[in-house]
């Protein structure tokens, strides 16, 4: 019940925002949670490419957290497209959240429209940290899990969480142990390491650049096969010798029974982004790799991913195993 009222106190609120000049976009972006965090870095990359290339005259950015972003996909479903053009960024964690039954739905309550990029895992820590390498990391983990304290832009058993601990285990420490603090959105975790309320974040990479570009934080490690052609002074946990990699995908969903034509409007706008130079500087910024896949392979990729993560999830403790 909490849930659905909130959800009509956002439609009321949305509703302001879809009225008001800005609400003439070409593009309306839902954002399922606060500001500074993965997906709202996507979102309005994406927005920015798309108006900067002249794809689109505008596009406008909302912002809707709560309820593990099943706050931003009820209003999604239950708004359908009578509020015009609305694209909801997501990513690994609306499989994550469906599986361990945080939210009431899964992607498969919406149209996925596309996937757009893949962003890697990435761990930082203040420049006054005393934790130099991930080595120090995995040691201080091993004499004490508890003694680092592991920031988060989502909730217990979410992907930030998922990542720290399968990173731990592949060092040798109980994935299950780690002191994992949750934070709401990635701008509220990356405020918490600045603060000193956490030693460690467990982000995507992206955040993680954003934080170290602002020469207050390091990148420790990055959960790539292999070092990045963009950032290369970053190692990966797998040139430190720890076997684990990790991607997240991100991408966008529209209403369910969206009809076929807009549908294809969207495909193509954001087929057309990828070849262009003002896309290239944004991926190149954020470190994104392309991952640009339609609707249909994107749902294949959806129900790979699902059956994989469950095995993990189990593995580690996160959601049961079937009796």
């Amino acid at each position: 019940m909490k849930l659905f009222k909130s959800v009509k106190t956002t439609l009321l609120a949305a509703s302001l925002v879809l009225s008001s000049p800005m609400a003439m976009a070409d593009i309306h972006f839902l954002v399922p949670a606060g500001p500074g965090g993965g997906w709202d870095t996507t979102a309005r990359g994406v927005g920015e490419g798309l108006v900067k290339a002249g794809i689109d005259n505008n596009a406008s950015f909302q912002n809707m957290s709560g309820g593990g972003g099943g706050r931003a996909i009820a209003y999604l479903i239950e708004s359908g497209t009578k509020k015009g053009d609305i694209l909801m960024v997501n990513s690994t964690p609306i499989v994550l959240r469906a599986l361990t039954g945080k939210i009431p739905y899964s992607y498969r309550d919406l149209t996925p429209v596309a996937s757009m990029i893949a962003d890697f895992g990435a761990f930082v820590v203040r420049n006054d940290s005393p934790y130099k390498t991930w080595q120090d990391v995995i040691k201080a983990l091993k004499e004490d899990p508890s003694s680092i304290k592991v920031a988060g832009g989502s909730a217990r058993g979410s992907m930030d969480h998922l990542v720290a601990a399968q990173a731990a285990k592949a060092g040798g420490v109980d994935g299950r142990r780690i002191r994992y603090i949750p934070y709401d959105g990635g701008g509220k975790a990356k405020a918490g390491l600045l603060s000193g309320e956490v030693n460690l974040l467990s982000t995507g990479l992206s955040e993680a650049l954003e934080v170290a570009n602002g020469g207050q934080a390091r990148v420790l490690a990055v959960t790539s096969p292999e070092a990045l052609t963009d950032y290369p002074q970053i190692p990966t946990l797998k040139s430190m010798g720890y076997d684990m990699e990790f991607v997240n995908w991100r991408g966008f969903f529209a209403a369910p029974n969206l009809p076929a034509d807009k549908l294809a409007q969207y495909t193509e706008k954001l087929r057309k982004l990828q070849s262009t130079s003002e896309w290239e500087t944004v991926r190149a910024r954020n470190g994104w790799l392309n991952l640009f896949q339609e609707k249909d392979e994107f749902i294949k990729s959806l129900e790979k991913q699902e059956a994989q993560l469950k095995v993990v999830m189990q593995e580690l403790g996160f959601i049961r195993k079937a009796d």
